[in-house]
């Protein structure tokens, strides 16, 4: 697709192509069964801790393909980041999944995001926050970004994606025709070590037959499993942590 295309793609699709839309984790076609099975043991989450914000927060991302750490900005997007180190903090990213890599057809590769979350799981989810648009917040969609997934402005919850690329037509946009691009998506930080992890994930091979929409194709073939994600404590060294070095207590 042309870049001269891609103002009709951001505003008629990309609202739907997820950053962004959160995708429910129950099969559709599973088979019925005559007697339901027992239940497992379903997890419990401790109720957030109280944090004091920090203007700048380190997060680190530990995949089964490595770390990823990223520089959340507490200053100029608190409610996010907030939201953010809440879900890390009691545990409910643990175990979660990246589990989907959007293509886009322009750029220069990688050109794109990948996408982990709850994906609706009710178990881990923490009510939706406030839309902080990047007229606001100055944090922009570059490559490198955090950004949260949602449906409509102010129901983001626990999804989110890394941006590969650049992806502009995700900003607020003042002068569009819709309210919901108007607001855009909440970016809110940066990766600031493991963008080659991002991009092993990326390149992860795809499942044309997953997905729903504009998003079948989308979804990995084998899903990254993120095993924690922990809010760093203390003074951030100069250098990211090296791979295995707990970034707090579990």
């Amino acid at each position: 697709m042309a870049l001269a295309s891609f103002s009709y793609y951001s505003s008629a699709m990309l609202k739907r192509i997820a950053l962004l839309a959160l995708i429910l984790a129950t099969p559709l076609t599973a088979a019925p069964v005559r007697h339901a099975p027992a239940q497992a043991a379903q997890p419990k989450y401790a109720p957030p801790p109280a944090i004091q914000l920090q203007d700048v927060e380190h997060v680190v991302i530990t995949t089964d393909q490595g770390e990823i750490v990223l520089e959340l900005d507490g200053k100029h997007a608190p409610i996010t980041t907030l939201n953010f180190l809440r879900y890390a903090q009691s545990k409910r990213f643990d175990g979660i999944l990246f589990y989907r890599a959007m293509h886009l057809p322009w750029g220069t590769p990688p050109s794109g995001l990948i996408q982990a979350g709850t994906q609706g799981d009710p178990r881990r989810l923490l009510p939706p926050i406030a839309h902080e648009p990047t007229t606001v917040t100055g944090v922009h969609h570059k490559a490198g970004a955090i950004s949260m997934a949602r449906y409509a402005p102010g129901t983001a919850t626990g999804d989110f994606s890394i941006l590969l690329s650049d992806i502009d037509g995700l900003d607020a946009n003042p002068k569009a025709d819709s309210e919901d691009d108007r607001q855009g998506y909440a970016a809110f930080g940066h990766v600031v070590k493991g963008m080659d992890v991002a991009r092993r994930i990326f390149d992860a091979p795809l499942d044309p037959e997953k997905g729903e929409g504009v998003m079948k194709g989308q979804m990995l073939a084998q899903p990254v499993k993120v095993i924690t994600v922990r809010r760093w404590e203390g003074a951030w060294p100069d250098q990211a942590p090296a791979a295995g070095a707990a970034p707090s207590a579990p």
